[in-house]
């Protein structure tokens, strides 16, 4: 556990359930290329500090769901590097080494970039495609931004270019042309777009989802500012008519039950003073998408 970090839901090591625990929370405070509202590297902390006042009890499992897999909190992964892509390298190198099949890392960043960082060592490990499942707002499909191939919107790109696999995306609402354009021609993504999931009552859309999905492995990555900023305010770039919070659950379920969730992150939290509950929304969403995993992996 970290000397400078709290731990996750604010557990001791002695009370953190099945040991050795299957999930492993691991802080990336890293910010380096925002664009707009910086305070990413903080995001981390608020998220751990808000996790102690969740309730560890779910009504689905009928019990405090984390005894049934064990968590343990790492400490942060903070190596100097000089610049965006350098980090990412490191960051990968530190996942492939410390992976392992039965057990899940959840990467709280952090800028979304990230993400590259979590899923290329994850992928490395794993010896084999993945499928990047992306909540968010934006599709991060730019070949650069600011002249930075690293740049927090060239996430789902730079995985895509190295093989990642198939890339599904929820929630987006804001696209560059190059971005739309990439979309439009690649059959390795897909996008479920925030208005189409708004007006898809019937919850078709989860029904499309789960067959592609299916028997796949996957990487999850959550940028908070996929959901609305009416639930999570408090983020660098938020966009209007984002998903609730019943939606990102149910996204959330699906994916979990049609694939193997190998990898986690929650990123792009910019802790606001005043608005405290975006942080509590992001800290009990990851400990919701964890349960998730958890029950799709019959850990529980």
């Amino acid at each position: 556990m970290s000397d400078l970090l709290p731990s996750f839901l604010g557990l001791a090591e002695a009370d953190s359930g099945r040991s050795p625990a299957r999930c492993r929370v691991l802080p990336v405070p890293f910010e380096a290329t925002v664009s707009f509202e910086g305070g990413t590297a903080n995001g981390p902390r608020a998220i751990l500090e808000a996790s102690a006042q969740v309730e560890l009890y779910d009504r689905s499992v009928g019990d405090d769901a984390y005894v049934q897999y064990g968590v343990a909190t790492l400490a942060a992964f903070q190596e100097p590097a000089p610049d965006a892509e350098a980090f990412v390298d490191g960051l990968a190198t530190y996942i492939a080494k410390h992976f392992d099949p039965e057990r899940l890392i959840v990467g709280l960043g952090g800028e979304h970039t990230v993400t590259v960082g979590l899923a290329r060592g994850t992928r490395r490990a794993l010896g084999r495609p993945l499928t990047l499942v992306q909540i968010d707002a934006h599709a991060d499909l730019r070949d650069e931004y600011e002249s930075n191939r690293y740049s927090h919107a060239c996430v789902a790109r730079r995985l895509l270019d190295e093989g990642v696999g198939e890339v599904v995306q929820f929630g987006i609402r804001s696209v560059c042309l190059e971005e739309a354009q990439l979309i439009d021609r690649d059959p390795r993504v897909h996008v479920y777009w925030a208005d189409e999931i708004h007006d898809d009552r019937g919850g078709d859309y989860l029904q499309t989802a789960a067959r592609l999905l299916a028997g796949t492995d996957v990487y999850l990555t959550i940028d908070v500012d996929g959901l609305d900023p009416g639930v999570i305010p408090a983020t660098g770039t938020p966009e209007p008519n984002g998903l609730t919070w019943r939606q990102t659950l149910e996204i959330i379920k699906t994916v979990t039950s049609a694939a193997t969730v190998v990898g986690m992150d929650v990123v792009e939290l910019a802790p606001r003073r005043g608005l405290h509950a975006a942080d509590f929304a992001a800290a009990k969403l990851t400990y919701q998408a964890v349960n998730l995993i958890a029950a799709g992996r019959d850990w529980m």
